[in-house]
C-alpha cells in the first residue's frame, strides 16, 4: 500500500510538469513504452531492478537504454531520478497511475463490459454513449466475453460496478431462497 502511495505521487509529479510545459501526452507515450519494454524483457527489468548487483552498474545499464531510446529530457531525468530514488522498480504501478491521471486531463473514463455472447457494434456503442452520458466524459470500451455469466453483462467503470448478468440473478435468487428456507 504504501508503495502504491509513493507511485501516486511520483506520477502526479510527472502530471504536473507535463501540464506546465504542455507535454503530458508525450510523457504518457514514452512511459508507457519504457514500462512496457522493462515488463517485457524481465533481463533488462532485473538489470536494472534487482538490488543484488551493484547500484553503479545498473544505473550504467539505465543510462545505455535512455540513450538508445528517444526520449525527452524530462523522461530522461524522471527516469534517473526514479532511479536514485530507489523507487524504478515501481516503475509499472507509477505508469498506471500516470495513466489515469493522463485520461482524467483528456476528459477520457475507460470502462469494460463482460458479456455472454459477442455483442453487435450497435449495442457496444449503444452503452459506450449511455456510459458517455452517465460519466459527462469520452468512454473507451474494452468489450470482453465470458460464457459464464450465462447472458446479460456486466460493465465496470472505475469503482461502479453494473451487473446485469443471469448468473449473478441466479446467485442472488438461489441466496433469498436459502435465507427464506433457514428463516
Amino acid at each position: 500500500m504504501k508503495n502504491l502511495a509513493i507511485a501516486r505521487r511520483y506520477a502526479k509529479a510527472l502530471m504536473l510538469i507535463g501540464k506546465q510545459d504542455g507535454q503530458a501526452e508525450v510523457y504518457r507515450e514514452e512511459l508507457t513504452g519504457v514500462a512496457a519494454m522493462m515488463a517485457r524483457e524481465k533481463q533488462l527489468e532485473q538489470a536494472v531492478c534487482n538490488p543484488l548487483y551493484a547500484a553503479a552498474g545498473r544505473k550504467r545499464v539505465l543510462e545505455a537504454l535512455i540513450g538508445k531510446l528517444s526520449l525527452s529530457p524530462v523522461m530522461k531525468a524522471f527516469l534517473l531520478l526514479l532511479f536514485d530514488r530507489g523507487r524504478i522498480s515501481l516503475l509499472e504501478i507509477i505508469n498506471d497511475n500516470y495513466q489515469k491521471l493522463a485520461d482524467e486531463l483528456k476528459g477520457i473514463a475507460r470502462a469494460s463490459v463482460v458479456s455472454a455472447t459477442e455483442l453487435a457494434s450497435e449495442t457496444v456503442e449503444k452503452i459506450r454513449v449511455a456510459l458517455s452520458r452517465r460519466t459527462g466524459k469520452n468512454v473507451v470500451l474494452q468489450v470482453e466475453q465470458d460464457p459464464r455469466l450465462i447472458g446479460g453483462i456486466v460493465t465496470r467503470i472505475g469503482d461502479l460496478v453494473l451487473d446485469g448478468s443471469i448468473r449473478t440473478q441466479i446467485l442472488n435468487m438461489s441466496e433469498s431462497l436459502k435465507r427464506g428456507e433457514s428463516a
